[in-house]
């Protein structure tokens, strides 16, 4: 039996996530999550809504380190380099999670109702993003515009990270970003000049 709420919390979540990938998202029950991490289903409810939630567990958290980033990024920052300033500050939270990462992105992209959830959730932590810029005095229009686009940037710097785990998530999300200014960069290479004969 699991000694404290933190214990038995992280158990829940692995129990999910085991049986998640054994049965299915669908086939499994709130009632077998529990038996597996070995406490009642009352005890599953006391930490989780429902058994989605099992799987968006950190989205409070990394929502608040986000926004207090975003709040402490320095003054002179652009906004997509104050957003780039307060994701590299939260890299931590997603590296200690790793081992939950890959699978719980596996089970997600496999269920259909997780993966309308997943998206959800990231319309939510963008908008609390962009929020966090408009509190920064960056223009209403602007704040939406870098949110949606840099949470673009740091969600490919994850699933790299995730695909080539041999590089750090700060150096993908390093390429990431640079990636970004390649693509806004104002002048098109040009193409060499046609040779013609004489």
């Amino acid at each position: 039996m699991p000694r404290s709420g933190a214990e038995a919390r992280r158990r829940l979540q692995q129990a999910a996530l085991e049986l998640y990938q054994e049965r299915g998202f669908d086939q499994t029950t709130t009632a077998e999550i529990a038996a597996r991490a070995g406490v009642n289903e009352r005890t599953f409810f006391r930490h989780f809504p429902d058994k989605r939630e099992v799987l968006f567990d950190g989205e409070a958290n990394l929502r608040a380190a986000l926004t207090e980033a975003v709040a402490e990024a320095p003054d002179e920052l652009r906004p997509l380099e104050m957003l780039l300033w307060a994701f590299r500050k939260v890299e931590r939270i997603l590296e200690d999670n790793r081992p939950f990462a890959e699978p719980r992105l596996e089970v997600i992209a496999a269920t259909p109702a997780l993966r309308e959830r997943d998206l959800a959730k990231a319309a939510s932590l963008t908008e609390a993003v962009a929020e966090a810029l408009r509190q920064r005095d960056v223009a209403d229009r602007l704040a939406g515009l870098a949110a949606q686009t840099g949470w673009a940037a740091f969600h490919q710097a994850l699933q790299a990270w995730i695909d080539d785990p041999a590089q750090s998530l700060d150096a993908h999300l390093l390429q990431a970003f640079d990636d970004l200014r390649a693509l806004s960069a104002t002048a098109l290479p040009t193409k060499a000049p046609a040779l013609h004969g004489p």
